[in-house]
């Protein structure tokens, strides 16, 4: 138990997401380019685009459920923001090497990537605020609710 225990630990820092989520984009695109060496079957040239951005809406997903559970939420949003605009710029970097086009020349990903960087602030924002719901009614002392009179029927 106490593994599993300090590998939740270790997924809540958001430099360690950051970094499985570019393992995984490397470990698909080397996969997609040994499948398309073998002659399996033919992959697109703008796979690797089409990668980095489902891999950046993965973190962007659990990033934002993780900081549920943070005790330093700035602190957390700093590191989770630097590690999404590293991973961002890692993993574009490496579409651009497998793929030889530019994220401009990748037809519709360069709108996902905003979308999805858009998208990651959002998620952000909206855990905050749930955050905070549950942390307002933590503190509120639920008593038993009060009982209204009922104005009588006319």
């Amino acid at each position: 138990m106490a593994n599993n225990q300090n590998f939740l630990d270790k997924t809540q820092n958001p430099f360690i997401q950051a970094l499985i989520a570019l393992a995984g984009v490397v470990l698909v695109i080397l996969g997609s380019k040994i499948i398309q060496m073998t002659g399996l079957m033919t992959i697109s040239e703008r796979f690797p685009w089409m990668t980095a951005c489902s891999f950046l809406l993965c973190f962007a997903l659990f990033n934002s459920v993780f900081s549920l559970s943070t005790k330093n939420m700035v602190k957390y949003w700093g590191n989770s923001i630097y590690s999404f605009l590293g991973l961002a710029f890692s993993s574009g970097f490496l579409a651009y090497l497998f793929s030889n086009k530019a994220l401009s020349e990748a037809g519709s990903y360069w709108w996902i990537y905003i979308v999805v960087s858009i998208g990651y602030f959002v998620f952000l924002g909206i855990m905050a605020f749930i955050r905070k719901i549950v942390e307002f009614a933590q503190k509120e002392e639920w008593n038993q609710p009060r009982l209204r009179k009922r104005k009588p029927k006319r």
